[in-house]
């Protein structure tokens, strides 16, 4: 049986949001310290350095998708003028951003998932089959 290696690095970016129809207390401007997990998978290192993908380049991508959002009131991107800018929404977001940047970065590496917190106790993940 092969063997798999799976990579995860975290990241973290500030910023407000509503959620439109919530009918709670969420749906008032609030603000998050929002955490950022990122997570790739592969069965094939590089065959020079032995090394899946390099820590650095993925945090590299990573704070750049994230510096879109980072100190921005959400619901004013695009990307969420028709959605609300929920912890779901937000780590879909960011994993199709990843997805391309990762491609171009390491073939033989691919994105599992991204996660997304607004606390440490509670996270939203997207990741696809």
């Amino acid at each position: 049986m092969a063997g798999k290696w799976r990579l995860n690095i975290d990241e973290a970016f500030c910023a407000s949001h509503q959620l439109r129809n919530y009918n709670g207390k969420c749906e008032h401007l609030h603000g998050h310290n929002f955490g950022v997990s990122v997570e790739v998978e592969g069965s094939e290192l590089d065959p020079a350095v032995e090394i899946l993908v390099d820590f650095g380049e993925l945090k590299r991508l990573t704070r750049e998708a994230v510096d879109k959002l980072d100190h921005a009131h959400l619901n004013d991107l695009p990307a969420f003028a028709q959605r609300n800018p929920s912890s779901e929404n937000i780590a879909r977001h960011l994993y199709l951003d990843l997805k391309e940047r990762l491609a171009g970065l390491a073939p033989h590496a691919s994105l599992k998932s991204v996660s997304v917190s607004e606390k440490g106790t509670s996270r939203a993940t997207y990741f696809e089959d």
